[in-house]
Parts: structure tokens; sequence; C-alpha cells
């Protein structure tokens, strides 16, 4: 997969911008708070998925208007081309959220172009998979799972309503005293049941897809430290294949006194060993900024062996607190792929092939 060409308008503090990629590596060079990120987020909102930084659609519009604006040319691995259109409307505009027209069809929501232009993005933020609590990684799993299977999705958000069902009834019904106990059994097993369907599925998507991951992961982290440390990534599931309905039934009064749900596939994790040592606990920085990077490099190549396009990689400050040999590992990743990396500083780009673009408060110049 490659962007041919993206126009952005009205978008965060860049009021026009036209970029025109390199085929395979693009720089972005400038000071800090010019720009720089704000255009490789809008590349990612090509993907239909929620900007990788967090914050509102609204906060995505330059300031005093109506929408953001994002059309973009993309072209398959076989050479076909697409074209999209993506809108960010703020709230009290004729139309709030974000929606796209692919292709020319009317627009629907942003979401449904996920799977349509896949990437994998690398932020300094993605350092708390590392450190950062459970939810993260659960993220990262689903954000990734998403892309690569729509049907992931539809079982995903149906997991998330039933859970939401399931944590209401919990807080407010069940924790009224006066209420028998085998009625808040009752009303609790509708939503257990739905939990366990689409539970089970979730897991069984996560867990064939960690046996892909992981061992690229581990190769990838062997490749960037030349073999003087080890990475390892374990699935830490809360049941076992087939489980849910048990674990559910097992924990139900538990849940009834703790007043929310306590088990199934949003409760997992996982455990990111680093010569058989909780990296969480003991990885530095720089050794954080090597395991996020090999799970993202990791999960290029899995989109690529599972969807036979290889996603578009998006680097943001990549290079920071990296040692010169793990830089030099890096850049001769980025060859045979189309690249997208931020730098303050781009001597380290001038060995290679690409194009660099400069950004100075919101204005993007080609170099």
């Amino acid at each position: 997969m490659r962007l041919i060409s993206l126009e952005v308008t009205d978008y965060r503090n860049i009021a026009a911008a036209s970029l025109t990629p390199g085929r395979e590596l693009t720089v972005l060079s400038g000071n800090n708070g010019q720009g720089k990120t704000n255009l490789l987020e809008a590349i990612w909102l090509l993907t239909g998925g929620k900007s990788f930084r967090g914050g509102k659609d609204a906060e995505l519009i330059r300031r005093g208007q109506p929408f953001a604006v994002l059309s973009a040319v993309t072209e398959q691995d076989d050479g076909r081309q697409n074209t999209v259109r993506l809108t960010v409307g703020a709230p009290g505009s004729p139309r709030p959220g974000r929606y796209a027209a692919w292709n020319g069809a009317p627009p629907k929501r942003a979401a449904a172009l996920a799977g349509s232009f896949p990437a994998v993005a690398f932020d300094p933020g993605h350092l708390s998979l590392v450190k950062g609590a459970p939810e993260l990684r659960r993220r990262f799993l689903d954000a990734a799972l998403c892309q690569l299977y729509p049907g992931y999705l539809a079982v995903y958000r149906r997991y998330v309503r039933a859970l939401q069902q399931k944590n209401a009834l919990l807080r407010h019904t069940c924790a009224r005293p006066e209420l028998p106990y085998d009625q808040k059994i009752q009303q609790l097993e509708v939503w257990n049941a739905e939990l366990s369907r689409q539970g089970e599925a979730l897991q069984a998507r996560r867990r064939e897809y960690l046996k892909l991951l992981g061992p690229l992961a581990t190769a990838n982290y062997a490749e960037i430290s030349h073999g003087a440390e080890q990475l390892e990534v374990l699935y830490q599931p809360r049941f076992e294949p087939g489980g849910l309905a048990d674990a559910l039934a097992e924990c139900r009064a538990e849940e009834i006194r703790a007043g929310q749900s306590l088990c199934g596939p949003h409760r997992e994790d996982l455990e990111l060993l680093l010569d058989g040592q909780p990296a969480r606990v003991y990885a530095s920085q720089g050794q954080q900024r090597s395991i996020v990077l090999s799970l993202k490099m990791a999960e290029a190549a899995a989109a690529a062996q599972i969807t036979g396009e290889h996603p578009v990689m998006l680097l943001d400050d990549v290079l920071s607190e990296l040692d010169e040999s793990r830089k030099a590992y890096l850049l001769t990743r980025m060859q045979g792929r189309q690249t997208f990396v931020t730098s303050c500083d781009d001597t380290d780009f001038l060995k290679t092939d690409g194009e660099v673009y400069r950004m100075e408060a919101g204005v993007l110049t080609r170099l």
C-alpha cells in the first residue's frame, strides 16, 4: 500500500498543505510544535481509526473553522488506485463527526475505512505500551485486528455494548438489597450469554494473531539489540478457549459484590519480558523504545502476511534515545516500503533516498 498524494485543509494548525510523498522514505522535518505530527496524524486517519494521540474530533479542526478536509489518492500493491475524501465536522456544524467517501461513493462513517488503507503508527506516547496499564496493550491488539479483519470491529462493538449494559445492571439493579438474589442472577445471565459469545470470538482472534506477532517481535528485537537481549511476548488470558461461560458463572457472586464485571477479554494483558524479567519494571527508555519499535514492525510484517498489502509506516520522532547502531538498523528497515518519519534534525536522513519536507507554523515546504 502507498499514499500517492494528500491534500489537507483546516486540520489542526494546518490551513492548507499538499504532500506528494516519496515511494519509500518521506521525512517531515522542523522544530517541535510546527505541525509535523499533525500531518502524520492526518495520514493515519485514512485508516478509519481514531487519532493515535487521543482527543476529540473537534480538536482536529483548525480553530474558527467548521470542518477539516483530507483528500488522498492511495495505491494498492497491485497498482490499483483509490481516492478518499475524509471530512471532520465540528459540533454544531451541518454534519458533525468524521465521514469518508471512498472512490466517489456516498459518505459513510469514517470507521468504514477500516482495512482499506492499512498503516502502522509509532508515536512517543506508545512507549506506555511497555510500562502503562493493560488497557493500552489491549488497545494495541484490538486496533491492529480491526484493520486486518473488518468483522473483528463488529464483534468488538457487540462485546463492548453488552459489557456496558452488564456493568450498568451491576451498579444499579444488582446493588439493590431488596431484590432477591435469584432475580439478580437471572438478569445477569442475559448479558453473560452475549459476553460469552462475543468474548470467545475476540480471544480466539487475539490468540491466533499473537502466534504470528510474538515471534516476529522477538526476531526484530534480537536484530535491533544485535542479540544482546531477548524479548518475549506472552499472552495472559483470563480463561481458556471455550471456558468463558464457566468463568463468568464462577465470578458472578464476586461481581455482584464489586458492582462491576471482573472477567473477560477486557481484563486480559500482554506480558513483555526482557531477558526473562518484566520489561515494565526493568526496561530503560532506550529499551522501551526498541521494544515498541519491535512490536510495531512485527505488526506491519504480520499485516503484510495476512492481507498481502504492506502497510504504510508512520514514525513520529522515532530515532530519539536510540544509539547509533540501533538508528542504522532502523534506517535499513525503512527500505522497500513506504515510510513517513518526523524529525527535528534531518541529518540522520541525509544519506538516504527520499523526499524531505519542512514544516513551519503549519506551512509545508518541499526541500
